[in-house]
C-alpha cells in the first residue's frame, strides 16, 4: 500500500487530500467506508455500491466473519472479494470493538480474550495473531491491530493499563504480520490503533507509540463512544500531531457529517460509521440542506425528489411522499432507498470535501456547510 499527499489546507486547517494505493484500486482521500459488517452493507447491494453511491472501499469485521461463515469456507471462496463480488478495497477490523461490546462473560487476559459468541454463546479465544491469521483468510487490503478499546468513561488506572496491554498486542501482531503471507496474491496492510481514553497523556504516549512500529497508516480508536464532540475533536487533533504526516490516519466509528468535516480539518484522512444505513433504515435523511425525518406526516405530500443536491439516481428519482409512504407501510424498498441515498451522501460530502482542500478554501466551505447540515427540516 502507498500513500500519496496531493493537497493542504494550511492556510487555515490541517485539512488533507491524498491518494491509497492497493491491490484492489485507488482510494481518494478524504474517504467515508461503508460498514458491510458480515460481508454485506446493510439493505444494499455491491452493484448499487459501485454505480449509485461510488463507494471506492468498504469494511468488513472479523469478529461476525469469523463467526459466521467462517474462515474455512472465505478461504475455500477465495476470500471476501469473491465471496461477496467486491473488487475494490476493504478494510477489515480486527473484531476487538465488538468482543468487548457484544460479546457475553468475555475475560481479558495477557494472552487474549475469551469470549463467548452473541449467537449461540459457544466461547472462543481471539488473540493478537489469531487475529492476523483470521484476518489474512478474510483477504482485506488493510487489516487492523488487535486491541482493547475501553468504554467511556474509564478511571485512569483502567485506560492506562488498556492501552499499555494493546501496546503489547500490537507489538506481537506486527512480528505475526512478519512472519505470514497473504493468502489470495494481494498485499494487506496493518494499521495499528491509538487508545488512551480522554486522558492526553496517554493519547500522545500511544501515538507516539504506534507512530514507532512503522506501518503503512495508522488508526484513532475509542473516540465517539459518549464523550462531548468538543472533546473528541481536542483528542483527535492531539493525536494527529503525535502521527506520522505521510500515513493515512483513520478515525474510527465516526460518524455525523458535521464531525467528519471537523476532523477532516484537524488532519484525519479517512472514516467509517453505521450512521448513514442504521438512521436511514429508522427514517432519519441526511441531505445537503439538512437532516429530514422522512417519518414525519409533513412529508406525505410532498413530492419534491429526495436531495436534488446529490448526483445519485436514487435521492434524485424517488421522492419524500413516496418514500414516507413505504415506511408507514412498511415496504423492505424503504431502507433500501434510505440507505443508498445516507451514503450516497456522506460519499458526496467527503468528494465535496477533497475538492475544497484542493481549491484552498476547505475551512471557509466547512464553516458555512455545517449550520446547514445541522439543521432539522
Amino acid at each position: 500500500m502507498t500513500f500519496e499527499l496531493t493537497a493542504t489546507d494550511t492556510a487555515s486547517s490541517s485539512a488533507r487530500a491524498g491518494v491509497i494505493t492497493t491491490g484492489h484500486g485507488v482510494i481518494e482521500t478524504p474517504i467515508f467506508m461503508p460498514v458491510g459488517t458480515v460481508g454485506s452493507v446493510k439493505a444494499v447491494t455491491q452493484q448499487q455500491l459501485k454505480q449509485e453511491i461510488n463507494a471506492q472501499i468498504i469494511l468488513g469485521n472479523t469478529y461476525h466473519l469469523y463467526l459466521r461463515p467462517g474462515t474455512e469456507i472465505l478461504e475455500q471462496a477465495g476470500g471476501l472479494h469473491k465471496f461477496n463480488g467486491w473488487d475494490r478495497p476493504i478494510l477489515t477490523d480486527s473484531g476487538g470493538y465488538q468482543v468487548f461490546s457484544l460479546a457475553a462473560n468475555r475475560k481479558i487476559k495477557e494472552e487474549g480474550v475469551v469470549f463467548q459468541s452473541h449467537i449461540d454463546g459457544s466461547r472462543h479465544l481471539f488473540t493478537p495473531e489469531n487475529v492476523i491469521d483470521t484476518q489474512r483468510s478474510i483477504g482485506g487490503d488493510i487489516i487492523m491491530a488487535f486491541d482493547e478499546c475501553p468504554p467511556y468513561p474509564s478511571e485512569y488506572i483502567y485506560a492506562q493499563k488498556s492501552m499499555e496491554l494493546t501496546h503489547r498486542w500490537l507489538a506481537r501482531c506486527v512480528q505475526h504480520m512478519g512472519e505470514t503471507e497473504p493468502k489470495y496474491g494481494h498485499e494487506q496492510s496493518l494499521f495499528p490503533i491509538v487508545q488512551g481514553s480522554t486522558y492526553k497523556d496517554l493519547r500522545k504516549a500511544s501515538a507516539e507509540f504506534v507512530a514507532g512500529m512503522e506501518c503503512d497508516g495508522n488508526a484513532i480508536g475509542g473516540l465517539s463512544v459518549g464523550e462531548p464532540e468538543e472533546m473528541m475533536y481536542e483528542l483527535a487533533a492531539l493525536c494527529c500531531d503525535h502521527l506520522p504526516a505521510d500515513k493515512p490516519r483513520y478515525l474510527m466509528g465516526v460518524g455525523t457529517p458535521w464531525n467528519i468535516l471537523e476532523n477532516i480539518a484537524l488532519g484525519i484522512d479517512m472514516f467509517d460509521c453505521v450512521m448513514p444505513t442504521r438512521n436511514g433504515r429508522n427514517g432519519m435523511l441526511f441531505t445537503t440542506r439538512g437532516v429530514i425525518n422522512i417519518k414525519n406526516k409533513k412529508w406525505a405530500t410532498d413530492f419534491s425528489v429526495l436531495d436534488e443536491g446529490l448526483d445519485c439516481d436514487t435521492s434524485r428519482y424517488y421522492s419524500k411522499a413516496y418514500l414516507r409512504h413505504l415506511f408507514a407501510a412498511g415496504e423492505f424498498l424503504a431502507l433500501t432507498i434510505a440507505s443508498i441515498h445516507n451514503l450516497a451522501f456522506y460519499l458526496h460530502l467527503v468528494k465535496e470535501a477533497r475538492a475544497h482542500i484542493l481549491e484552498g478554501d476547505y475551512y471557509s466551505w466547512k464553516n458555512e456547510m455545517i449550520p446547514i447540515l445541522k439543521q432539522r427540516l
